[in-house]
This record gives structure tokens, sequence and C-alpha cells, in this order.
């Protein structure tokens, strides 16, 4: 044996520790890289955009004897605005959850610019669907005659 000769003693535990360190460093390096390069734009235009027939249209919600009109708002490819319309003290009172709903629906919608994946809380699911089932109906009434 040379004077040289090191000995080189790890210990498992630091071992396994800056491993998970190391993996862990790389899982946030790509997901930072996921999230903020920008995203390829779809030049082929695959994905169809809705294409309305701009104006403003309504469906109605009957409430016990009371008729509430959903007013939806569109222009040749968005949604702008979606209201209750009619809705009057009464209504507001005994269907406390009617003007909430709507108003979160309304935000996601016009956000998202679309029907689908809208959240709402399980306390005003029924009011949520009634709702949303008038707002389909509307932006049917705004969609081009298809040709048979």
């Amino acid at each position: 044996m040379s004077a040289k000769t090191k000995i080189v003693v790890l210990r498992m535990r630091r071992i396994i520790f800056a491993g998970v360190l190391a993996a862990l460093g790389i899982f946030l390096a790509v997901m930072l890289l996921v999230m903020f390069l920008p995203k390829k734009s779809n030049a082929g235009g695959s994905v169809p955009t809705m294409k309305y027939t701009p104006g403003v249209y309504t469906s109605s919600v009957m409430l016990n004897d009371k008729s509430v009109d959903v007013q939806v708002a569109v222009d040749g490819s968005h949604i702008n605005s979606i209201s209750l319309v009619n809705l009057d003290d009464t209504v507001e009172t005994m269907y406390p959850l009617v003007k909430p709903a709507m108003e979160e629906l309304a935000r996601q919608i016009i956000d998202t610019q679309s029907l689908d994946g809208i959240t709402y809380s399980q306390n005003n699911q029924y009011t949520s669907i009634v709702l949303l089932n008038a707002i389909e109906d509307a932006l049917q009434k705004s969609l081009p005659d298809q040709p048979e």
C-alpha cells in the first residue's frame, strides 16, 4: 500500500437524500419548461371555432309560475355576455341561488368560450344544470342553420 491511497466512505442515507433532491430538481426544471415554453399555434385550424349569428338570444326558465329569461349576447365568434332577464324580487327571494349560480356560470363560459368543463358547487348543482340547459338552448338559436 502506498501512502497516497485514500478510502472514501459514503453513507447510504446521504446518497439517497442527494438522489431524491436531484430527481426533484429535474422534475421541477421539466415542469417549468413545459409551463413557460410558448404553445404551438394551430396554423392548420383543425379545431373549429364556433360561428354564431351575431345577436341577443333568449331562453326561458319556469320557476313556479314565473318565467325568467336567460339572455345570451354573441358576435360572430364569441360569447359576449350571459345574464338573467325578468328576474323580479319574488323569484330572487324564493330562489336565492339563481343569481349567484348564473354569475358563476357566465364567468366560466365567457372565460372559456365553451360549455364544456363547466364546474359548479354541490350546493346549487340543480340550479346550475337548469341554467346551463337554458344557456345551451339560447346558444343553439344563435348557430346558423345547418344544411340537411
